[in-house]
């Protein structure tokens, strides 16, 4: 079952129980926010025993009482609209892709910049490339080299694009990543989520030439020892996990 419908699947266990209990009397109908709590515990376990991803369980515990807050706020419909569109065009391609945005900071920029090979002209794409931060860094650092990103959420897609417009060296694309070919790529550079990992090394070692190299940013390949692992030190606690081809 794909992760989107086992959530949903959770939701109505949850509603449904919830009706249940005002039904037959076992919950008192003038606690909307004891209601709101009982249906996202029981959310939570229902995804639990459909064995959700674990960060689905936060999500779910607070959904309920998150929209009992919101109708207490007297807000216009239009804002919640709004709010609900704002999400999709940055998150909906992440119950797709099963990857949310994870956004690379300048420690890791530096790092990687220090990774990439010198004396010479390469090729370095980063797939899944959010907002182009680190693209943006790394093009302007080594200006003899060719930055490509790949994005399939339109609103980071468009800011990266709008961003990076100036720099000769570096391009955005909007597009599935995996229907872009690796094979002209020294570089790859990923930070994506657990779940596509073991998906991803199998194309880039069908794709990418011999002695290429992939950069995993907190998610290292199950079943695949990496050349090294490298602490970049920040707040975050980022690993970088280096595999070659």
């Amino acid at each position: 079952m794909p992760p989107a419908l086992k959530a949903l699947v959770a939701q109505l266990i949850g509603f449904g129980l919830m009706v249940a209990t005002l039904m037959f009397g076992l919950m008192p109908p003038d606690k909307p926010l004891a209601l709101a709590v009982f249906q996202g515990g029981v959310a939570a376990a229902a995804a639990l025993t459909l064995r959700c991803d674990a960060w689905w369980i936060p999500i779910h515990l607070a959904f309920a009482p998150a929209l009992y807050a919101a109708t207490r706020l007297g807000l216009h419909p239009a804002w919640y609209f709004g709010a609900f569109l704002l999400l999709m065009l940055i998150y909906g391609s992440s119950f797709r892709t099963q990857v949310p945005l994870f956004l690379s900071n300048r420690e890791t920029a530096r790092v990687v910049a220090e990774l990439l090979p010198e004396g010479k002209p390469f090729r370095l794409v980063d797939l899944g490339s959010g907002t182009g931060g680190l693209l943006r860094l790394l093009s302007k650092a080594r200006p003899e080299a060719s930055f490509v990103g790949i994005e399939s959420a339109p609103l980071p897609y468009l800011f990266s694009r709008i961003a990076s417009r100036r720099l000769t060296n570096c391009r955005v694309e909007r597009g599935d990543f995996w229907q872009t070919g690796l094979g002209d790529f020294d570089v790859v550079y990923a930070f994506l989520s657990p779940v596509p990992m073991p998906r991803l090394w199998r194309k880039v070692k069908a794709e990418m030439k011999r002695g290429s190299l992939l950069v995993a940013n907190s998610f290292p390949i199950q079943g695949a020892r990496p050349e090294r692992v490298i602490e970049v030190g920040d707040r975050r606690g980022t690993r970088l996990y280096l595999y070659r081809v």
